[in-house]
């Protein structure tokens, strides 16, 4: 399971009913909230989108740290979360060691989770990867499998297009579906048996993707994978809300175009409720709430 980077009197004084906080370069963390909604009920989700300047997979490691910190410590400092999920694989790629060690709070990212699964699920050994530019160039996938089981081959593939037809609401067009197949269709012909959707906006593609690879292919959503392991640190550290949210409460924050990211958000979520989506004022190297 995952190393976890925790200060005990951090453990001993959190304030169990506090919220716990997601981000993502964009719209595709917001696959990790869905899941996260449906396994853990009590809980109250902060999440921030940092729309406005993704894709993060093409920008230099700095930049995605950088962008990274400025996202946290905002959640932190104005949310006052108790757990941070990074629901974005380039920025766990980047500076998931980094907020472990310099953070007041557990921070868990959405790989090795993803990794685990895909070793766990393959059975010939041949495992598929898609995921941003940043990701593939870090080799982390790589890396975390390569501890699991040695002997597994990785294919990895960098798909950036994916992420701009998710952003663009563009996701359920023909156009999606035709540029899902010609990006994907040489995995059904091959030996993997297991692919990873190794950023968080491809869960939104899925039935695209399943179709371009073929239903013998195993599809792993990392994100998902990730609630899981959140489920269960909650569960150690007894930090579990006491407070039924249900939901309706979660706060969302964009640093880019709100409207469009109330449209996609409403649609993936299918929330009862309004969204309350907040828009994000980048302003001197940190983020500002404008509506405050």
């Amino acid at each position: 399971m995952l190393a976890f980077l925790i200060k005990p009197f951090i453990i001993n004084n959190m304030n169990k009913n506090n919220p716990i906080g997601f981000l993502d370069s964009g719209i595709g963390g917001l696959t990790v909230v869905k899941a996260a909604q449906e396994q853990l009920p009590n809980e109250q989700f902060m999440y921030i989108g940092d729309t406005a300047r993704m894709p993060y997979g093409p920008r230099p490691a700095q930049e995605v740290i950088d962008y990274t910190f400025q996202m946290a410590n905002f959640l932190i400092e104005t949310k006052n979360i108790k757990l941070l999920v990074i629901a974005c694989n380039t920025a766990t790629a980047r500076a998931l060691p980094l907020l472990q060690a310099k953070l007041s709070i557990p921070v868990i990212g959405v790989i090795q989770s993803g990794a685990e699964a895909a070793v766990r699920m393959t059975k010939s050994n041949h495992i598929g990867l898609i995921a941003t530019q940043g990701t593939v160039t870090s080799g982390i996938y790589e890396k975390e499998m390569a501890k699991l089981a040695p002997n597994v081959v990785i294919q990895a593939q960098p798909e950036p297009d994916f992420v701009t037809l998710v952003e663009n609401d563009d996701y359920q067009s023909e156009h999606a579906k035709k540029l899902v197949a010609n990006h994907l269709s040489h995995f059904a012909d091959n030996t993997v048996d297991t692919l990873i959707l190794g950023c968080t906006h491809f869960p939104l593609l899925a039935p695209f993707i399943q179709s371009a690879v073929g239903s013998q292919v195993k599809l792993i959503d990392a994100g998902a994978e990730t609630v899981t392991v959140v489920s269960q640190y909650l569960d150690t550290h007894n930090l579990h809300s006491d407070v039924v949210h249900g939901h309706d409460h979660d706060i969302y924050h964009t640093t880019g175009d709100k409207v469009l990211f109330e449209k996609i958000a409403t649609n993936w979520l299918s929330r009862a409720q309004p969204l309350d989506v907040r828009h994000l004022v980048i302003t001197n190297n940190h983020l500002e709430d404008e509506s405050v």
